[in-house]
């Protein structure tokens, strides 16, 4: 009864599949999925938007400013101290203000120098209400002036240094994490290939073991085969119908994976068709080398982990000495008791500050930072170089692994073609009485080893290869660079 309901089961199974859409996947086009609708493919291209705005940040910090400021009311009501010549002494009054401003001002930073050029105009308004009643205007028609630090920290010339290069790094770090995306696509489509596999070859198997079980019954009445024998084929159709229930729970999960992964419906039946034997192609270590260094995201991020190290060197250095600074503008200003007044026949405004500041006793707080700073540097570039050269061990050892992998895949294809064969003429002379159980059982074996073993290499082989691409981020099919399959403008990967 167990077998009975074992195979209604299936029967029901099999129905539902042909009633359910199924979707069919090759290798190439579970990864053009996963590229463009995974979940994974949304963060990394939120990450890089956020580094794209950012870059746009700096750039527009770069162009001239222009900004209004207004205060439109203010009210003041408050009691004062004012002196009485009348009585020659001191009093107290209550006064009230009602006051207004605006001002109109153009800024541009100066990345060499660290200054900021600056052009405004003003305008002020205020009235005094209590025993003396008054109204002026003052305005600043027009001003233009010139502020920078003659020796302090200049954090713009260091920016303009390191933000192209975070940017640069943003890029080649969004294509570095699309072969990522490409790596665990190849991960679940060679899991799910693997239990599609193990279900068929446990689905034939069933069927095998079945016929040959009945084979066994009518030969065990004839004395051709052993009773010892006969509970042997008895135990390979109860394993077999065991084996199927248990290689169908891994397809379902393998499925399931596979399905949320490419971000599809959690019930869509997925069929997969393996990917061929691959052309040959050898890849060079020097190449593969030289092109990681090139491209990958790892080494341009070490080279902004050392410049950010010697900025602070920098500022830490600057900030411990004396420091001047300058600020320094012409225009014209006038004040009246009417608006119109107030831009008729300007008067000239000057102004020219220099502020020093020196530090004197500090206990050493400032040459401790500093200290920590050269420190810390030192660190980071001992850091970068440990990091670069792990880098460049895993891609001598990934490409050594592919090219390797290929003639690995041409032997595997081999065993396979062998162990089916081998198993087809076993099973036959098993028929016709020329071999025995045991024969039959290893010959079935190795046919499964086999099957196993020729997709473990193909799915080496894709991962290998996806891998060396996000290393190097250069695709030697091809023979360009995959940072040209890159939409900058619009942050898509073509």
């Amino acid at each position: 009864m167990k077998y009975v309901s074992i195979g209604i089961m299936l029967c029901l199974l099999s129905v539902g599949v042909k009633a359910q859409q199924v979707m069919r996947l090759d290798l190439q086009r579970t990864i053009e999925i996963a590229n463009d609708s995974s979940l994974s493919a949304f963060r990394y291209q939120n990450m890089y938007l956020s580094g794209y705005w950012e870059f746009r940040t700096y750039k527009a910090n770069r162009l001239p400013s222009l900004s209004l400021d207004i205060t439109p009311a203010q009210y003041y009501r408050y009691i004062t101290q004012r002196y009485d010549s009348n009585e020659n002494m001191d009093v107290y009054r209550e006064q009230q203000m009602y006051s207004a401003s605006g001002g109109l001002s153009i800024k541009q930073n100066l990345d060499w120098t660290g200054g900021t050029f600056y052009i405004d105009s003003e305008l002020d308004y205020m009235r005094n209400f209590g025993d003396t009643k008054s109204t002026q205007y003052t305005s600043i028609p027009f001003r233009v002036g010139y502020q920078q630090s003659l020796l302090g920290y200049n954090s713009f010339r260091w920016d303009r240094k390191i933000e192209p290069l975070k940017y640069e790094k943003v890029k080649k770090e969004f294509v570095y994490n699309t072969e990522v995306v490409s790596e665990e696509a190849v991960t679940y489509f060679f899991t799910l290939a693997m239990a599609q596999a193990d279900y068929q070859l446990a689905k034939e198997n069933m069927v095998t073991s079945d016929t040959l079980y009945s084979i066994g019954l009518q030969r065990h009445k004839i004395a051709a085969i052993s009773q010892a024998d006969l509970l042997t084929l008895k135990l390979d159709k109860v394993n077999a119908y065991n084996t199927l229930e248990n290689a169908q729970i891994t397809l379902k999960r393998a499925m399931f994976s596979l399905a949320s992964y490419l971000n599809l419906d959690k019930n869509t039946m997925i069929e997969l068709s393996l990917p061929g034997r691959p052309s040959d192609m050898e890849i060079p270590v020097d190449m593969a080398l030289a092109k990681a260094k090139e491209n990958n995201p790892t080494f341009l991020g070490q080279r902004q982990n050392v410049l950010e190290a010697e900025q602070n060197v920098n500022k830490t250095k600057v900030e411990s000495r004396f420091n001047a600074s300058i600020n320094a503008s012409v225009g014209f200003n006038q004040v009246a008791d009417n608006l119109g007044g107030a831009y008729r026949s300007p008067l000239q405004q000057d102004l020219v500050s220099v502020s020093i500041s020196i530090p004197l006793i500090d206990w050493g707080v400032r040459k401790g930072k500093y200290n920590m700073a050269k420190n810390n540097l030192n660190v980071v570039k001992i850091a970068a170089r440990q990091e670069e050269l792990s880098v460049e061990e895993e891609v001598i050892m990934t490409v050594n692994d592919f090219n390797i992998q290929q003639r690995l895949i041409s032997s595997a294809e081999e065993a396979l073609d062998l162990a089916v064969l081998a198993y087809d003429q076993t099973r036959q002379r098993f028929i016709i009485g020329k071999a025995d159980v045991n024969s039959l059982t290893l010959a079935l074996n190795r046919q499964q080893e086999a099957q196993k073993n020729y997709i473990s290499a193909l799915q080496n082989y894709w991962l290998n290869y996806y891998k060396i691409r996000k290393l190097t981020l250069h695709d030697f099919a091809s023979g360009f660079s995959l940072s040209d399959k890159f939409d900058f403008k619009a942050g898509m990967y073509r």
